[in-house]
C-alpha cells in the first residue's frame, strides 16, 4: 500500500548504532534553523520532550514510545500549537519514525512524519522544514 506521509531517506556509511545514537540525540539535529528549544529526555522508552521554533510558531512535546536499539524510535505527538495553521494542534496524534536498516554494507535511515500528509494544512511548511533539518543538519552528523 502506497503511503502519503512524508518520508525521507537517508545512506550513510555509520554504524547503525551510531545512527540510532544520533537520532535519539535530538538537540544536536533539530536545531540551528529557527531559534529552537528543548525540555525533557531524548533518549529512552516513555521519555518526553518538548520543541519550540520559531518566536512561538512550533510547539509540540513528544513521546517516544518505541525504542528498538540501532533498529527503530517512534515519537507519538502528544501536543502541539502551531500557530501558523488553522487547526493549530495539527500534529497530535501523529508520530514520527525511524527505522534504521543495513543496506547494502551501507546504513538506511527511513524518516516518516505518519500522519504528516499533502491533505493537512502544515504539509507544504512542515514537510520542507523536515527536509531541511534532515538534509542540513542530521546528515552531516553521519557523514
Amino acid at each position: 500500500m502506497e503511503t502519503t506521509d512524508f518520508t525521507f531517506k537517508l545512506l550513510t556509511e555509520k554504524s547503525p548504532e551510531h545512527v540510532f545514537k544520533t537520532i535519539r540525540d535530538v538537540r544536536s539535529w533539530w536545531s540551528g534553523l529557527y531559534n529552537e528549544s528543548f525540555t525533557g529526555e531524548t533518549h529512552e522508552l516513555n521519555d518526553e520532550f518538548s520543541f519550540r521554533a520559531g518566536e512561538g510558531a512550533h510547539y509540540s512535546k513528544q513521546k517516544l514510545i518505541e525504542v528498538i536499539p540501532n533498529k527503530k524510535v517512534v515519537w507519538q505527538i502528544t501536543e502541539s500549537e502551531l500557530s501558523f495553521l488553522e487547526q493549530t494542534d495539527e500534529w497530535v496524534g501523529t508520530k514520527v519514525i525511524f527505522d534504521i536498516a543495513e543496506k547494502d554494507g551501507k546504513t538506511e535511515l527511513t524518516f516518516t512524519h505518519q500522519g504528516l500528509t499533502p491533505e493537512i494544512e502544515c504539509y507544504d511548511s512542515c514537510a520542507p522544514a523536515w527536509s531541511m533539518y534532515l538534509q542540513d543538519k542530521l546528515l552531516p552528523l553521519l557523514k
